[in-house]
């Protein structure tokens, strides 16, 4: 399997504009062989968590109905995350789509602090991808949170997924974490990350991908778009830009 993280630029609430920015980035995958593309936390609108009520949508939103289509025609996963209406509130959740499959959910589980005015949890077990079902998906936060991995590590993860918007000023500890879990659950591990500025802050790129010892395979630059794939069963990595 080759599964591609991708580092994106969102604009600020602009869904259709995102939406045509995550077709570019696709097409890149997909043309190096991406069976799986992953984008980060919130890529839709942009991590803008007082804009969030506003706009927030339903799993259904005929907007996305193009990543059906681009899951159908290329028998590719596509990920997308979008802040999503709920009974309970707005979830910062994760939208996947899979071939000739219906959509699937992953909402963030365990919100930071500052997260709690503007969302709710969103009660998401552990999402594993993948033909063997080895890829566990986390959103941002998530990777901070030790019960977050051990559920993951316990059904079976071998490749852990994180989906995230890390700022300039805590890309460092997020890279320290990451490498961390790689080397104590003996599982390779991905982070696909914003670039721009979100929610007032400039994101930090360096998208990229650990070996079950925690040592970086390859990474991405702080501000470009890209995609950096890794293939599963070979465990080799490529880095493509926008």
């Amino acid at each position: 399997m080759k599964l591609c993280v991708a580092q994106a630029r969102a604009v600020k609430g602009d869904i259709l504009t995102n939406i045509e920015n995550h077709k570019k980035i696709i097409h890149l995958a997909v043309t190096h062989g991406a069976d799986a593309i992953i984008f980060p936390e919130l890529s839709i609108t942009g991590y803008e968590p007082t804009l969030a009520h506003d706009l927030a949508t339903e799993l259904h939103d005929e907007r996305l109905d193009i990543f059906q289509s681009i899951s159908d025609e290329h028998q590719v996963t596509v990920g997308v995350g979008i802040p999503l209406r709920t009974t309970a509130g707005v979830t910062i959740s994760m939208v996947l789509f899979q071939p000739q499959a219906p959509r699937h959910v992953y909402a963030k589980k365990y919100l930071h602090a500052d997260e709690a005015p503007y969302f709710v949890s969103g009660q998401s077990t552990i999402s594993l991808l993948g033909e063997d079902g080895d890829v566990a998906l986390a959103i941002c936060y998530e990777l901070s949170v030790p019960q977050h991995v051990e559920d993951a590590y316990k059904c079976g993860a071998q490749f852990y997924l994180a989906s995230s918007v890390k700022s300039t000023g805590g890309i460092d500890k997020a890279i320290e974490r990451l490498s961390a879990i790689g080397c104590e659950y003996d599982m390779m591990v991905l982070l696909s990350n914003a670039v721009g500025e979100s929610d007032g802050f400039q994101c930090a790129g360096k998208s990229a991908v650990w070996d079950s010892t925690g040592a970086v395979v390859e990474q991405l630059d702080d501000s470009s778009e890209g995609i950096l794939i890794l293939d599963t069963d070979t465990r080799t990595t490529q880095a493509v830009m926008l």
